[in-house]
């Protein structure tokens, strides 16, 4: 029978975002495609370790078994490996007992032209060049910060999924943030208060966060598994396009937090997140102290 992810979360993840392999990318960057072939195949029976993306991913595929028969999410590990050095990789997925059964694995070719073909909703990368081609191939991506927060944050499990997004630039485009970058807070505020019955347009993580949402209204509100959170440097009065821009995108954020530029990580520690999506490397490097975090680059 054919396969068919359209009903699907479709979530692609490279393998050093899965698992910690910051050794063997040292290895690589150091010494070439040719001692890091050798090692992976030297210790192919070395379980790895955990990675940041480890706990998300487990999470994520426990959605499957909330309803017997039915799935609701697939994850498919991309990777720049070749097939000869990814025995590694399959023995550490075996190992966690993680229900993955489908990989990319490019040698070392590009992988944006495979996301697509895998209609991924979600790309989680460590390596800048990959994500890259994903945001312009129009797939929501991020580079996820591959620093361990400590072995607890793997281990423990998750009985909710809890996602924060940024806004400008993530959920919604970066027109907004423009004015703000190039005229002034002032400019900024007037064009939101001037625009704010305009719905935003969609950014990156739109669609991401209408697939989310539409799972979401497959459980009672009060059960649901995946909670999500708007993480933003907007506050009043710019929030009014924000939240008529949901209500017209018929979305639901579970939590909303207008910060007026205030710092981003201790909100994020309290809710919980699981993993946060920012433009900027500013909220997002002390973020990935507190909580698993990756940075979406912008569009070229």
């Amino acid at each position: 029978m054919m396969h068919k992810f359209e009903n699907y979360l479709v979530v692609g993840i490279s393998s050093r975002a899965l698992f910690d392999l910051e050794e063997e990318n040292k290895i690589f960057e150091e010494q070439g495609v040719a001692a890091y072939s050798e090692y992976q195949i030297k210790h192919e029976t070395d379980i790895l370790k955990p990675g940041s993306g480890f706990a998300l991913i487990k999470a994520l595929l426990k959605l499957n078994k909330l309803v017997s028969g039915e799935r609701k999410t697939e994850i498919i590990v991309m990777s720049r490996n070749s097939a000869d050095t990814s025995l590694r990789i399959f023995n550490s997925i075996k190992y966690y007992d993680l229900d993955i059964t489908r990989t990319v694995l490019a040698g070392g070719s590009s992988l944006s032209p495979y996301l697509s073909a895998f209609k991924t909703d979600l790309f989680l990368s460590a390596s800048e060049e990959d994500v890259q081609g994903a945001i312009d191939a129009n797939i929501a991506a991020a580079i996820i910060y591959t620093h361990q927060l400590s072995s607890e944050n793997f281990n423990k499990e998750i009985d909710q999924i809890r996602i924060a997004f940024d806004g400008d630039a993530v959920l919604f485009s970066d027109e907004s943030e423009i004015i703000y970058k190039e005229q002034g807070i002032e400019a900024f505020q007037e064009n939101e208060k001037k625009n704010a019955q305009n719905p935003l347009l969609e950014g990156p993580f739109a669609k991401l966060l209408k697939t989310i949402s539409f799972l979401q209204k497959q459980f009672d509100k009060n059960q649901s598994p995946i909670r999500t959170a708007l993480v933003t440097s907007r506050n009043a009065p710019a929030h009014e396009r924000v939240i008529r821009t949901l209500r017209a995108w018929n979305v639901r954020i579970d939590e909303a937090f207008f910060l007026g530029g205030m710092a981003k990580q201790d909100v994020l520690k309290a809710f919980g997140a699981h993993i946060f999506f920012d433009d900027q490397a500013i909220h997002t490097d002390p973020a990935s102290e507190v909580v698993p975090s990756a940075r979406v680059p912008y569009k070229k």
